[in-house]
């Protein structure tokens, strides 16, 4: 019975052949309809609307900067192009962007939050939030007394991680971190605002972090004991495993001596004997290393 119902293979043949110019002829009007759609000046980009991160930027400036880069229509435009473009005007860090139906882009922008200078002074360097160096007008950072960061190409994350673990310490003793440096031996070095310069030593944040705790909780008494402030510090010397060693403003040291009686130290018990600063003045170690 299928046998007898079966069509002849002609006519097989021509539905078959039907069915395919019809699918071509349908792809072409569909191809045609959607070149006419994206050419269409319906389409063209009627504007940008720019959210988020603007206070560097103007929305105008922004807008001046990108648009020129652009081509294309509401369809055809790169979004990916459009975000790199954005992203490289100074103080953007990020952008997001997305159509808008049917003829807008939505940028929203993170702008880069400066922490830190970076680099050796009047660099254009800075350190944002994340640890991550940019390039910006320095005369644009609104705080003027941002600390300035140094170290190795790629380890400015590691730098700030210290910086935000050492700093704090020195506040109860009205003082600040100004510069903070991981050299190229992998030692550390901070620099307070009142000159002062603090050999840390060399170690993660975990190593050199109780080190700089010990000088902070007893610099006031160690000071104290040569009449001194804790902003009489010249240097200090962390690389001890038990104590450390620091120098005072009109304060010398001198090695110890065997007559000298021992002399509490600031991380345990120190023997030294000291000069003062100026000629023929003589007085208790200021600083000698703690054992």
């Amino acid at each position: 019975m299928s046998a007898a119902l079966q069509q002849p293979f002609d006519v097989r043949l021509m539905n078959g052949t039907a069915t395919v110019l019809f699918g071509v002829v349908a792809g072409l009007l569909l191809g045609a309809l959607g070149w006419w759609a994206l050419r269409h000046p319906l389409f063209s980009l009627g504007g940008i609307t720019v959210q988020g991160g603007v206070t560097h930027n103007s929305v105008a400036t922004l807008r001046a900067n990108v648009a020129p880069r652009l081509s294309g229509n509401f369809f055809t435009v790169d979004l990916a192009a459009t975000r790199r473009a954005f992203e490289a005007v100074p103080w953007v860090r990020q952008a997001e962007v997305r159509r808008e139906f049917p003829d807008r882009l939505r940028v929203v922008l993170e702008e880069h939050q400066a922490v830190a200078f970076w680099g050796e002074e009047g660099g254009s360097r800075l350190v944002n939030s994340f640890g991550e160096v940019f390039e910006a007008n320095a005369g644009e950072v609104e705080q003027e007394d941002l600390p300035r960061l140094a170290g190795p190409d790629g380890q400015s994350a590691q730098v700030l991680a210290m910086y935000r673990a050492i700093a704090p310490l020195f506040a109860p003793l009205e003082l600040s971190a100004a510069r903070l440096e991981l050299t190229g031996r992998g030692s550390w070095q901070l620099e307070l605002d009142s000159g002062a310069l603090v050999e840390l030593g060399r170690g993660e944040v975990a190593d050199v972090l109780p080190r700089a705790q010990r000088l902070a909780a007893t610099l006031a008494q160690v000071t104290a004991r040569y009449g001194r402030q804790p902003e009489s510090l010249l240097s200090a010397d962390l690389r001890y495993g038990d104590g450390y060693a620091i120098r005072l403003r009109g304060v010398g040291t001198v090695a110890a001596e065997a007559k000298e009686g021992p002399v509490a130290g600031a991380a345990g018990r120190t023997k030294g004997s000291a000069r003062g600063a100026g000629p023929g003045t003589k007085g208790p170690a200021a600083a000698a290393a703690a054992r």
